[in-house]
């Protein structure tokens, strides 16, 4: 469990990776506040408003053109454009083989491991949903390779815990572990600990990767440590 201090910092030295319900909403705020500021090109981030729960959620969209599906490669092809007015979670759109593929996301606060945990559905431009192997080859070639090579992260289905239906998720088992290790080179570590507006921020740069979304540089530097 994280110590925190009076000043909203995790003292590493005691940590084991996690954060409370209420270091989330900290985390989340901070999330959403830095990702509408130096993420002006791309859709916003909100909250979901439930009576016990919120989550966040934002709304963005973006296009892959077809081409040779080379490793590495699919970022550069890629477009970002921002949507209207939806309310239920960031959208990538992928084209493959002209077929439309669609992600929304959600990160929703998994009471059990104490953890955020990136909620995702997949679905076709008619609906149809994207069994597991359809999601694994849409995503980026080196993410994929990442998912396989990887002890801290797997793709998994389970209910989303306020829409009750089945989503897609990267499994929190090994969250903490990665966490701690990230925070632990942290050079803030000497002042008194990390800030834990940082935490969300940084769990993010490692979690998008899996779906070649990336974390700007000045959203990390711009939390005071």
């Amino acid at each position: 469990m994280a110590t925190l201090s009076n000043q909203g910092k995790i003292d590493i030295s005691c940590w084991d990776g996690t954060i409370s319900q209420h270091e989330f909403h900290t985390a989340a705020s901070a999330f959403a506040e830095r990702w509408n500021k130096f993420n002006a090109a791309l859709p916003q981030c909100s909250w979901v408003a439930r009576p016990k729960s919120p989550y966040l959620s934002s709304t963005s969209k973006e296009s892959c053109y077809g081409g040779d599906d080379k490793e590495g490669e699919e970022e550069l092809s890629c477009s970002r454009s921002q949507e209207d007015d939806f309310i239920d979670g960031a959208t990538m759109l992928q084209n493959h083989d002209d077929a439309s593929h669609h992600y929304d996301f959600h990160v929703v606060y998994n009471a059990s491991y104490r953890v955020p945990v990136l909620y995702f559905r997949a679905y076709c431009s008619d609906g149809r949903t994207l069994v597991l192997d359809d999601v694994e080859k849409s995503i980026p070639a080196i993410s994929a390779k990442l998912l396989m090579l990887s002890k801290w992260t797997f793709i998994t289905q389970e209910d989303h815990p306020y829409l009750n239906c089945p989503w897609y998720t990267l499994h929190p088992c090994g969250t903490s572990e990665w966490m701690k290790m990230l925070f632990s080179h942290e050079p803030a570590v000497d002042d008194g600990g990390v800030a834990v507006a940082k935490y969300l921020v940084s769990w993010f740069s490692v979690a998008g990767q899996v779906f070649g979304l990336k974390i700007p540089f000045e959203m990390l530097s711009s939390i005071g440590n």
